[in-house]
């Protein structure tokens, strides 16, 4: 029984003590969780019911509370994948694939503060750095929307300092709209437009 309204280009949080449902929300806008009743509306679009991928491709992205990147791939690796998905390329028998999307990949990766980690495998990066990977990945299908699930988590205090900077300034680099989990309340009252609380599966403050 949510009910959530954000507008274009706001920077939302959200709020609450675990188990308030607010991974599970993220799961429902994105097509990972069906809606038992409702309806999840994108750009006056209804897009209740779509696959994870559709809802992707139409300029929702996000990053998960547990880390999603593949650990034995590099870092430039990770990004690639993802650009290779946004571009929907799947196979070129005349191409090598470390040739393929370099520009769009080194530059997802220079802006997320990975240009000089490129080659080191995703496994092997600092939580601080992983977690700054996943933002690239989310950012490589070009989104409109980013959904970020607890983006400081592990994080030292200098590290989400950094992290809420380089977040504020991505948003207004690329004109985003963001919805984000947090339980620093630093970054929370750093970077939000609003701040919704919720609990029990209820939006019970605004």
């Amino acid at each position: 029984e949510v009910n959530l309204r954000v507008q274009e280009g706001e920077l939302a949080s959200i709020i609450g003590p675990n188990g308030a449902g607010k991974t599970t929300l993220f799961n429902l806008l994105t097509g990972h969780l069906p809606l038992d009743s409702g309806r999840v509306i994108f750009k006056g679009q209804d897009i209740t019911g779509l696959p994870p991928h559709t809802i992707s491709r139409m300029g929702i992205g996000r990053s998960f509370q547990r880390l999603n990147i593949f650990p034995r791939l590099s870092a430039f690796e990770n990004v690639q994948v993802a650009v290779f998905s946004a571009q929907r390329r799947s196979r070129n028998l005349f191409s090598r694939a470390s040739r393929l999307a370099r520009g769009e990949t080194e530059a997802i990766l220079d802006r997320v503060g990975l240009g000089d980690k490129k080659e080191v495998k995703g496994g092997l990066l600092a939580h601080g750095d992983q977690k700054r990977l996943e933002m690239g990945i989310a950012l490589a299908i070009e989104p409109t929307l980013l959904l970020l699930d607890e983006p400081t988590q592990g994080m030292s205090p200098g590290e989400s300092v950094e992290a809420t900077r380089l977040i504020r300034q991505l948003v207004k680099e690329k004109g985003l709209t963001l919805i984000f989990v947090e339980h620093d309340m630093n970054v929370v009252f750093g970077i939000s437009d609003s701040i919704r609380v919720l609990h029990q599966g209820r939006m019970i403050f605004e």
